[in-house]
């Protein structure tokens, strides 16, 4: 039996649109069932899952809540986590394919050290060892009992973000650089990139109009808003229609 892919994404109450972006760009591509989730903080806080408050280098809702994926998978298989503002350009069955038992998380080691002081929203950018590890995770999630959340909502960012609760750095493996690539700081083509990750605010702020890559954006963005218009030949071919009406 195929199982779907959990996917826990990263959900932002002031930009909405950029979860649903993300989420369209993975369904629409996925060879696989995909269970999605978004890390919504007014869930999490009515479940007394997250109690923290908000801090003031952090730069959005779901900053330190990635890290309660583990238990709400209930320390059992694999999930993922990856941040709202990503557009995903392959089948997300490429990335499930490496995932690694020897690890207890998989992600892409960027070495990543932002020029600017600030990104969206007036954000202050936050330098640190593992930037940007975080923003794509695939978790082991029985080698992850440690996040816990009572360990979640007291430790500090700096702790969670450089994976201190795992005590070993041998325990996290390497993703392809494809499965992250930070806009506008990432070597390389578009067609070489399986995840596009617009780490300092994409096209849809007014100061990211003209952001590498904005219009792979934005025409996901459309492709979302028009799939209700298709008609049903396109969206179901006759190989898979029948001839009886549905009841």
């Amino acid at each position: 039996m195929t199982r779907p892919i959990p996917v826990f994404v990263g959900y932002d109450r002031r930009v909405p649109v950029v979860y649903q972006v993300a989420a369209h760009s993975i369904v629409r591509r996925s060879s696989m069932p995909v269970a999605l989730t978004p890390l919504s903080m007014t869930a999490l806080q009515a479940q007394g899952l997250m109690t923290r408050k908000l801090q003031p280098n952090q730069s959005t809702e779901f900053s330190f809540s990635r890290f309660l994926v583990p238990h709400l998978m209930g320390y059992e298989g694999w999930a993922m986590f990856m941040d709202n503002d990503m557009v995903m350009l392959s089948d997300i069955e490429k990335l499930w394919a490496l995932r690694d038992d020897n690890y207890a998380v998989m992600c892409v080691k960027h070495n990543h050290v932002p020029e600017a002081g600030t990104k969206f929203l007036d954000q202050e950018q936050t330098v640190y060892e593992k930037k940007n590890w975080s923003s794509v995770m695939l978790f082991n999630c029985s080698k992850c009992k440690a996040l816990t959340p009572e360990y979640v909502n007291s430790a500090s960012g700096l702790e969670l973000h450089r994976f201190h609760w795992l005590g070993n750095d041998d325990l996290i493996g390497e993703l392809p650089p494809s499965w992250n690539f930070l806009v506008d700081y990432s070597p390389g083509e578009l067609e070489d990139q399986d995840m596009l990750h617009y780490t300092d605010g994409g096209p849809y702020y007014e100061t990211h109009l003209d952001c590498q890559f904005a219009d792979v954006w934005t025409d996901e963005h459309k492709d979302m808003l028009t799939s209700d218009e298709r008609s049903l030949g396109e969206v179901f071919p006759d190989e898979f229609r029948e001839d009886e009406p549905a009841e």
